[in-house]
């Protein structure tokens, strides 16, 4: 008699789940046609240009490879209708994914325990940017701890702080989107000679 009774139990639950799907699922005929506009809106790839930000980057010299902008910090350079980076940004991006992506989020999004770069250096100069790069940086509050630790002694990550601000900043003012760069300059001699110079060898 248990048998039978478990067995009831158990085919009344099976009818009751198989009216509930039944009973919201949608047919083809019914669903929306695709929204284009708003499926675009949803790229993940998609450049969010922030012209005030792309104003302010924009290169007015280069020095042995380097683009800088007006106030003389270095800058990116994307040409070939979006397409080609400077060296800088190429390399920034190699770093960032080798040093920073661990915490900062791929293609500088941010997590759930750090903020997204591309959001930070909208406001952050070029000096604070190498202040906190240097000297790491700490956000106490009665319900949050967030610290950065000080990467003044890492040869991978402070030998290439130009090219990581670079990168981030192309990213800042959405003249590169979330993507590997794939054209881009040669490595320029200077680039050569500092990274020498950095990493002894």
């Amino acid at each position: 008699m248990r048998y039978t009774n478990k067995s009831a139990l158990r085919m009344a639950v099976a009818v009751l789940a198989l009216g509930t799907i039944s009973s919201v699922a949608v047919r083809a005929e019914d669903a929306k046609p695709a929204n284009a506009e708003l499926a675009n809106k949803l790229d993940p790839n998609a450049k969010e240009l922030d012209d005030k930000v792309l104003a302010a980057s924009a290169a007015t010299a280069v020095d042995g490879g380097k683009y800088k902008d007006k106030a003389g910090d270095p800058t990116f350079h994307i040409t070939s209708d979006g397409k080609k980076v400077d060296w800088f940004t190429y390399s920034g991006y190699r770093r960032y994914h080798a040093e920073c992506h661990v915490c900062h989020g791929p293609d500088a999004m941010g997590s759930t325990y750090a903020p997204a770069l591309k959001d930070s250096l909208k406001h952050l100069s070029y000096s604070e940017f190498m202040g906190i790069l240097a000297g790491g940086k700490q956000d106490v509050s009665s319900s949050d701890q967030k610290v950065m630790p000080a990467f003044a002694d890492n040869k991978n990550v402070m030998c290439y702080a130009d090219d990581l601000y670079v990168y981030l900043r192309a990213r800042a003012s959405g003249a590169w989107g979330r993507a590997r760069p794939g054209e881009k300059e040669e490595k320029p001699d200077s680039a050569k000679a500092t990274e020498k110079d950095c990493l002894g060898g």
